[in-house]
């Protein structure tokens, strides 16, 4: 099996990019144009822990839930 690794480097604080990654509005925002919503959970401000989403979004012309 392939195995891909990627390595980002962020120049920003740790604080900020943790908190961006579990932050709903901006999630909302980037999957404007494949048209992803949340369809249980929480669904605005930062996920916190024990917190769950559940998203729906059309991927290769079917309609997922994750």
């Amino acid at each position: 099996m392939t195995t891909i690794h990627l390595k980002t480097i962020i120049n920003a604080e740790i604080k900020v990019v943790f908190n961006t990654a579990r932050n709903l509005d901006y999630h909302k925002e980037s999957f404007f144009f494949t048209k992803e919503k949340i369809i249980a959970g929480r669904s605005s401000g930062l996920i916190e822990e024990d917190e769950s989403v559940t998203w729906q979004g059309k991927h290769f012309g079917f309609y997922l839930i994750y």
